[in-house]
């Protein structure tokens, strides 16, 4: 069986290395199928990063926000629960001073052998800001972001004791601080304002984004990256957000995509999950992912923005819909583009990430390593995943 293609021959060296996140979840509640709960589903936590660790991701989020679950310490038991999975700490500049999160970070590098990540979120909403005392305008917080990298840094690698006076930070004869595990801890920052790719392109060493179409995404990789060169730096890895919705062949993707976005609908109608919040986003990430959708439904080899637009685009919505070869793919054309960190995450929480580690990443890799070794593009190849569709509705009922 054949699969989607790739054209024009490449040099081997033009392959990056591609890994992959996703996201942690503390309990089975779904967009899918809403359970009320604001706790800790400790068996299904487990169960949930042990399927990670299997399905062969590199990173996952800890995600952040007013009324979670606090992202240090559930850091910290995925570190504790695996091996190899880094934990990516979403961290919130106003919740946790830059020396304090300095230590934190660093005890979490340490405590897992240097696979501490974080992922610094400067605040898109000014109402979620506010629940946690901060009111700070959005320039600010980004500004705010920028002396916090420096300080983090710092701390991490100053010999001596050092005092700071700054425009959002003072402090006196602070350190040396605890040191990471091996060397400074890589630092993400995401966003697509003006102040965002300012930061990120001169201070982040990962620029993150949602899934966009190809062109516009490339036009804002060369833009952060551009700002990064003025900067006398290297380009930041490029990190980009999907939620794919696979299934054995293309028409029963599309057929499932529809099912999941009636559900998803019918879920955010009724606020079960999150309630939409009426308005125009203020983050221009939701704004952009917006205009997509209110333009098209589908772009490119396989992205769909109608998630996006039944939910407002709160948070990471858009989608890739196919089979396991389209879906490969199509991850692919964004490695092309300059992507190397790819996360994905489905509505189906559990479910999906063990699916996409049995079906999806395995072919990109597979990709990847036929261009290292010859020079070319391949031809994705499927035929291992004939059965396809019995192990997922066998994987489907067990996890349930």
């Amino acid at each position: 069986m054949s699969g989607p293609s790739f054209d024009s021959v490449i040099p081997a060296t033009a392959s990056p290395e591609v890994e992959f996140i996703s996201l942690s979840h503390l309990n089975p509640s779904t967009e899918l199928n809403p359970v009320p709960s604001r706790g800790i589903d400790l068996k299904y936590f487990r169960k949930y990063v042990a399927a990670l660790e299997d399905s062969g991701y590199d990173y996952t989020l800890l995600p952040y926000g007013s009324s979670s679950a606090d992202s240090f310490v559930v850091a910290s038991a995925v570190g504790q629960l695996t091996e190899r999975l880094k934990p990516v700490v979403a961290l919130r500049p106003n919740t946790t001073p830059p020396t304090v999160a300095a230590q934190k970070l660093a005890t979490l590098d340490q405590l897992t052998e240097g696979r501490a990540v974080v992922h610094i979120i400067s605040g898109g909403n000014d109402a979620e800001q506010a629940r946690q005392g901060d009111y700070l305008p959005k320039d600010k917080r980004y500004a705010r972001t920028s002396e916090y990298v420096d300080i983090l840094r710092r701390a991490w690698t100053e010999p001596a004791p050092f005092s700071h006076d700054g425009e959002y930070y003072k402090f006196d004869n602070f350190g040396p601080g605890f040191a990471p595990y091996g060397g400074p801890i890589p630092i993400s920052i995401g966003g697509q304002s003006d102040e965002a790719f300012q930061v990120g392109g001169t201070k982040g060493d990962i620029f993150s984004f949602w899934g966009e179409p190809l062109d516009d995404l490339r036009s804002e990789i060369e833009r952060v990256n551009a700002i990064a060169r003025t900067a006398g730096r290297g380009n930041p890895r490029i990190w980009v957000t999907f939620r794919p919705i696979v299934a054995a062949t293309d028409e029963l993707a599309w057929e499932k995509a529809r099912e999941y976005v009636a559900k998803i609908e019918a879920t955010y109608a009724k606020a079960a999950f999150r309630a939409v919040v009426p308005g125009a986003p203020q983050n221009v990430g939701s704004q952009r992912a917006l205009s997509f959708a209110s333009k098209a439904e589908l772009y490119d080899r396989a992205l769909w923005t109608k998630t996006a637009a039944v939910t407002n685009a709160a948070g990471a919505s858009t989608a890739l819909v196919g089979s396991p070869e389209t879906v490969a793919a199509a991850i692919l054309d964004y490695v092309d583009r300059g992507a190397s960190l790819v996360s994905i995450r489905g509505y189906d929480t559990l479910v999906d990430a063990v699916d996409y580690g049995r079906h999806v990443l395995p072919l990109v890799r597979q990709e990847i390593a036929h261009r290292k070794a010859t020079g070319q593009r391949g031809t994705l190849q499927g035929e291992h995943l004939g059965n396809y569709g019995a192990e997922y509705a066998q994987f489907a009922t067990a996890g349930r």
